[in-house]
């Protein structure tokens, strides 16, 4: 099932809204792409929230770009921020990265942006969101896949087995 942004929005309004605003807090952010040999690779970017899409942009011959250009499955991590804390909680964002080639989109994209030029420029179909929390002293992980619920499992430290609420 194909899905973006503003599908994920109105699914899931609240929720994406959280999300986003977790990733409005700083301007890097961590990106996992697929290697040649199919090892990992995480580097740095940073993410855009731009008419209801959410963007990567990178530098031309980026590693990272020609990951996704070969296969474009990714997940980009929010920078935790400052200390071990935790106190916004994680967030992570799973999917396919397809890359834009339309001049208008990418002109538009520049106007509000104003990347380093030139640059890749790929729109996120996301497969999974997830937000990670502590709350009174539960591990909280909400996770959203498209055509479904939001799903909340809670975790304590002790022995008991994960649980599902609703």
């Amino acid at each position: 099932m194909v899905t973006n942004w503003t599908d994920f929005q109105r699914a899931q309004p609240e929720f994406a809204q959280a999300v986003r605003r977790r990733f409005e807090q700083y301007k890097h952010h961590v990106l996992a792409t697929i290697r040649k040999d199919g090892s990992p690779r995480v580097t740095g970017l940073e993410v855009n929230f731009l008419h209801g899409e959410l963007w990567l942009g990178m530098m031309p011959h980026s590693r990272k770009a020609q990951d996704l250009r070969r296969d474009p499955r990714f997940a980009v991590q929010a920078n935790p921020g400052a200390g071990d804390d935790m106190r916004d909680g994680d967030v992570r964002v799973s999917g396919r990265a397809v890359e834009v080639t339309d001049p208008e989109v990418i002109a538009r994209f520049s106007g509000e942006v104003a990347p380093p030029e030139p640059f890749h420029l790929f729109r996120v179909e996301p497969t999974e969101v997830v937000a990670t929390s502590i709350e009174g002293g539960e591990l909280v992980m909400r996770a959203w896949r498209p055509g479904r619920p939001v799903r909340t499992i809670r975790r304590g430290n002790g022995d008991e087995p994960a649980r599902e609420v609703s």
